[in-house]
């Protein structure tokens, strides 16, 4: 399969000197937001550097989030960037989670007890994250790369936070998050979120849809910037996929950080999300696949299947 939306890699969103000389481990790219490429997925620091070392008016930690949590295994990098970005021994204020695949979740239940940190998700992603559900299988079939072959292998869950786990709030607002909302972005996973501050049109994407072609193991290793649909082997339900992307690319964002991919900003990425919008059935939409024509939905109940 050819790349979706080719991107300018003039439009990346992070500077790589200015992270150099920062030397945290992260990418920034806003004073409040940067993140982290764990291999194959980002997570996403929001707070100001420095923030968990206050002077002694004000608490010492709990003043950021963790977007995500990386892979099995990351448990570590993700605790050592927190630490020299906020400071020595910060918590944050919450976990707050996308969506509960693989890739996002390895490391929440050790980052979550260790931090004695709550873990917010939509309410529909809750049985993928209190030990309840495991996701449906994806699908091999789709997308043409090593990555999508390699799907069956993938853990599906659940794992379990259920003693630190609350619902997103009602009013669309974001726990230690002032000026960003949370918007129901379903399709790759039934309760997918993502996060938009309107103020300076910041764009947390999540895997609604992403900046790099998942499937394949090469494009996945080199980062090559391209607008492109949610990873196909794990989106389950390709209508509401769709209508998510239109959602976002109504937003106009100036800047976005998406679950796997470079961040972009300016015209050039808009233009490209709203091409994947307006095309999204011929871009990003398999031919044929397990879920083309046979969506798993938290409606009737398939979206969840026993652990």
């Amino acid at each position: 399969m050819t790349r979706q939306i080719p991107l300018d890699s003039a439009e990346r969103a992070d500077d790589p000197e200015r992270d150099r000389a920062r030397d945290d481990g992260t990418r920034e790219i806003a004073p409040d937001l940067a993140y982290r490429r764990l291999a194959i997925v980002n997570v996403v620091f929001v707070g100001v550097p420095g923030a968990g070392d206050r002077p002694s008016d004000r608490p010492s930690d709990r003043q950021w989030v963790l977007i995500d949590a990386g892979v099995m295994g990351t448990a570590g990098l993700i605790a050592r960037a927190a630490e020299e970005r906020f400071g020595p021994d910060s918590r944050p204020a919450a976990i707050v989670m996308t969506h509960g695949h693989f890739d996002h979740v390895g490391a929440l239940e050790e980052l979550a007890e260790r931090w004695e940190a709550p873990v917010y998700a939509h309410g529909l992603e809750h049985p993928y994250l209190d030990g309840r559900a495991s996701y449906p299988p994806p699908d091999p079939s789709v997308g043409g790369g090593l990555m999508s072959l390699m799907a069956p292998l993938y853990p599906r869950g659940p794992v379990n936070v259920g003693g630190r786990l609350r619902p997103l709030p009602e009013d669309g607002s974001v726990p230690g998050m002032p000026g960003w909302r949370w918007l129901a972005t379903p399709g790759h996973s039934p309760g997918h979120v993502s996060f938009w501050r309107a103020a300076d049109r910041t764009l947390i994407a999540g895997d609604a849809f992403i900046t790099t072609r998942q499937e394949s193991a090469y494009a996945v290793a080199v980062q090559d910037p391209e607008m492109h649909g949610p990873p196909m082997y794990y989106t389950t339900d390709w209508a509401k996929a769709r209508d998510s992307v239109a959602l976002l690319a109504g937003l106009e964002p100036e800047l976005v950080v998406t679950g796997h991919g470079p961040a972009m900003r300016g015209s050039g990425m808009r233009a490209a999300l709203h091409d994947l919008a307006r095309d999204f059935e011929r871009i990003a939409v398999p031919a044929h696949g397990t879920y083309v024509d046979s969506p798993a939905r938290a409606e009737d109940g398939s979206a969840y299947r026993p652990p």
